[in-house]
């Protein structure tokens, strides 16, 4: 039997720097076993929230709670090792680290531990677990590089691989396809689709219209710090008020031609 809660339920999350609201979010679900995606303009709270739900920032006020477990003020490691997963806009992958050594720190084995102390010997169902996802990844023949090496969208690539050897239960991506070469944009809307496939459930913060349009299940705008809309993609990205949100942040942009250039499709 298909299960219906949100995995994820956020109430009254406040955060502001030196006075500026950052995030006044009164109330937040995010469907289980769906992709969402959470889009608004620039300046609109959108990483902040993510900072705060996955214990990078503290908010003023605020509680969440991930599959019924409250969250707030946990250490991001302790959230990791719940289910709750994320990535970030500048990828934080570990240069001076081959790819397989960072897909090794990313177990869900070793979550808290000391970069300095956690090589112990790594553990050979997690050498195993990690070569298959990184099979499925296409990044099996750069196991042994070190991820400096790794172009930007290869990165990404293994940022979200690195994700998935914690046996995440739900992924926060965070602008997934910012900086990523044309090539690697359609592998990566895959993967993500794949994660969904798999029983994730996806959060991603995206920019891109149409990608949200081809990817998401389920859409929550921001503006402001404060959720405006959501729903279906298509309700939502013809909404007045998300239009209305764009345009007073991108006035040059003309989102109702993207969206009816999308609908043409």
């Amino acid at each position: 039997m298909r299960d219906d809660t949100p995995i994820l339920v956020a109430d009254n999350v406040h955060r502001h720097f030196a006075g500026v609201t950052a995030v006044d979010v009164e109330h937040l679900e995010i469907p289980r076993g769906r992709i969402t995606a959470l889009i608004g303009p620039n300046g609109a709270g959108k990483t902040t929230l993510f900072n705060l739900l996955t214990g990078f920032d503290k908010p003023q006020t605020g509680t969440w709670t991930f599959d019924g477990v409250p969250l707030h003020g946990l250490a991001p490691w302790q959230v990791a090792r719940r289910g709750m997963v994320r990535t970030f806009q500048l990828t934080k992958v570990l240069g001076r680290l081959t790819v397989l050594e960072n897909m090794l720190l990313g177990s869900k084995h070793r979550a808290g531990e000391r970069l300095l102390t956690f090589w112990r010997g790594p553990d050979r169902h997690d050498q195993v677990r990690a070569m298959e996802i990184l099979t499925r990844f296409k990044l099996d023949t750069k196991a042994g590089d070190y991820a400096a090496s790794l172009s930007g969208g290869q990165r990404k690539l293994l940022e979200m691989a690195r994700a998935v050897m914690n046996e995440p239960r739900l992924v926060m991506l965070d602008e997934p396809m910012a900086g990523v070469n044309p090539a690697l944009t359609q592998s990566l809307l895959h993967h993500i689709k794949d994660l969904k496939a798999q029983g994730m459930t996806v959060l991603f913060v995206e920019h891109d219209m149409h990608m949200v349009r081809f990817v998401a299940d389920w859409v929550i705008v921001m503006a402001e710090g404060r959720v405006i809309a959501e729903g279906a993609p298509a309700s939502v990205l013809s909404s007045a008020a998300v239009v209305d949100a764009y345009l007073g942040a991108h006035h040059d942009t003309d989102l109702r031609s993207l969206i009816a250039e999308m609908d043409a499709k």
